[in-house]
């Protein structure tokens, strides 16, 4: 069967998702073309981009805002392309801001739209909740409280589970991690994960080295792994260490994130889809995270939820601690950086919650994602001209 698909995701995470359902569509339908935007992991699946994948990256409020005005010609660009196209639907894999929109022209334009992965509406935006019943046509959550908020407001979702929850082995060996990064075995280790984006890693680097130069000083015997994403953020975070002339020693695992959590007796780490890792990886934790300060009275005031760290929202309490703005410094992350190391009892409790998560929410993703797509798809409604 032909399948054409849109599909645009908007960063590292967005493109692991894209690459995993374009294989599962290629899987059910051996002629399929997909195109739009999209990162290596998609591309090596098969997808034409038509543009790179770093110009979606939007982060903040107020940061953002310039940005998006920037990226409006190119989402006029790409609908008109996809509706030349004819495409049979269009897949918007997180990346809200550009998608939503994108999405909304398309569908009337006369293509059925799915977004995979739910933005935070229901932590705060709420009023997005409204803009996606006109325009999407499924979305696909990653978590089973998203689907339950969306039945409560009269849109179409459906959990799928987690890719990562797929992809991450229940049990992983500390071991075996410290010997693939050239790891002492019989170290205390803290990871330290400033984030995918260079806007992140420029807020969180300084407090991360003195969070880890604050330990230093009582805990001289304890060791770190950076985790950049990639050579632009691993650089930035050097730059900043230049800065601290720190007497820390720190090992970089560039691009290696998951093996620096598996390896580690604890994380500290930024906000998002890295903290859902290191709770697959069964690693206890501490999430901090710094934005610019409008953005962050902003959205304080729109915050609906209690919490900000995945853990904590999927457990439903809080799990690991949170550090986030004004409350990320060093003093304040070191401190609870050593409470998490030291105390065993409650390092035992997280793991078993974090095992019960991991067994909710390994389901085959990609596979129900791309079915979910294909019925989406096959109920396509007559093409309408795009003013």
């Amino acid at each position: 069967m032909a399948l054409r698909v849109g599909i645009c995701a908007g960063e590292a995470s967005g493109d692991l998702l894209g690459g995993g359902l374009i294989e599962a569509l290629r899987a059910r339908c051996p002629d399929l073309h997909c195109v739009g935007i999209g990162g290596p992991r998609m591309l090596a699946a098969g997808c034409d981009s038509l543009y790179p994948i770093d110009r979606l990256a939007v982060i903040g409020l107020v940061e953002g805002a310039a940005r998006l005005v920037e990226l409006r010609p190119v989402r006029r660009r790409i609908a008109r392309r996809l509706l030349d196209l004819e495409c049979d639907v269009f897949v918007g894999i997180d990346a809200p801001d550009f998608n939503l929109t994108l999405e909304a022209l398309l569908h009337r334009g006369g293509v059925p739209t799915v977004h995979y992965v739910s933005p935070s509406v229901w932590a705060w935006r709420q009023y997005r909740v409204r803009r996606m019943a006109g325009s999407v046509d499924r979305v696909l959550t990653l978590f089973p409280f998203e689907a339950a908020f969306y039945a409560g407001h009269g849109v179409c979702a459906h959990f799928v589970s987690h890719p990562l929850a797929d992809a991450i082995p229940m049990h992983s060996d500390r071991k075996v991690a410290r010997a693939a990064l050239g790891l002492a075995q019989d170290e205390t280790l803290v990871a330290l994960l400033p984030g995918s984006r260079l806007g992140e890693v420029r807020r969180l680097a300084a407090p991360m080295i003195g969070a880890a130069e604050w330990i230093g000083r009582r805990r001289p015997a304890l060791r770190f792994v950076v985790a950049p994403a990639d050579a632009a953020t691993r650089s930035c975070f050097e730059k900043v260490l230049e800065d601290h002339d720190s007497p820390c020693a720190f090992h970089f695992a560039e691009g290696r994130a998951r093996q620096a959590m598996a390896a580690a007796d604890a994380v500290l780490l930024a906000s998002g889809t890295a903290t859902l890792e290191a709770l697959l990886v069964k690693r206890p934790m501490v999430i901090t995270y710094r934005t610019h300060p409008l953005t962050w009275l902003l959205g304080r005031r729109l915050l609906k939820v209690a919490h900000v760290g995945l853990p904590n929202l999927l457990a439903g309490r809080r799990l690991v601690p949170e550090l986030l703005q004004d409350q990320a410094s060093p003093k304040r992350l070191g401190a609870a950086l050593l409470s998490v190391l030291d105390d065993r009892a409650r390092g035992a409790v997280l793991v078993s919650e974090f095992e019960r998560i991991h067994r909710q929410l390994r389901n085959r993703a990609a596979e129900r994602a791309a079915d979910a797509v294909i019925e989406v798809a096959h109920a396509r409604r007559p093409r309408e001209r795009l003013n």
